[in-house]
C-alpha cells in the first residue's frame, strides 16, 4: 500500500493542485467579498506544499551520509568496546567492521572495500 501511495502521490497531487487553481480562479473572478479571497489562499498553500512534498524524499533529509569517514586498524580503534555490535564485510581478502553504535546518526557509509565500491547502511 505504502509503495503504491508513493507510486500515484506526484501524479495525483499535481492533478489535485491544477484542479484547484481552476477553480480557485473562477472562484476569485466571480467573487467580491475579501475574506472568501483569502479562504482561497489558505486552500491553496497546503496543496502545493503536498504537490512539493510528495516530490521530495524525505530520507535524504533525515539520513545524512557520513562524508569524510575516518578508518583506522582494528588494534588502534580505542573507541570501540569488545562488547560493541558492528557490521562486518569482507571482499577480496580485505575486512571492514562499521560500529553500529557510530552508524546511528548517520546510517550511511560510502567505502571501498577490497577495491569494489560497497554502500554500508543501517
Amino acid at each position: 500500500m505504502s509503495y503504491a501511495m508513493r507510486r500515484w502521490s506526484p501524479l495525483i497531487t499535481i492533478m489535485t493542485a491544477v484542479g484547484t487553481f481552476v477553480l480557485s480562479g473562477w472562484i476569485w473572478k466571480h467573487s467580491r467579498r475579501w475574506w472568501r479571497k483569502a479562504i482561497l489562499v489558505l486552500v491553496l498553500v497546503p496543496v502545493l506544499a503536498a504537490a512539493w512534498f510528495a516530490r521530495q524524499n524525505h530520507f535524504e533529509w533525515m539520513f545524512n551520509p557520513l562524508a569524510n569517514a575516518a578508518y583506522v586498524k582494528t588494534s588502534e580503534a580505542g573507541f570501540v568496546a569488545d562488547n560493541d555490535v558492528v557490521m562486518a564485510i569482507e571482499l577480496n581478502e580485505e575486512g571492514a567492521a562499521y560500529p553500529v553504535r557510530l552508524m546511528a546518526y548517520h546510517h550511511i557509509v560510502q567505502d571501498i572495500v577490497g577495491g569494489t565500491p560497497v554502500v554500508a547502511t543501517y
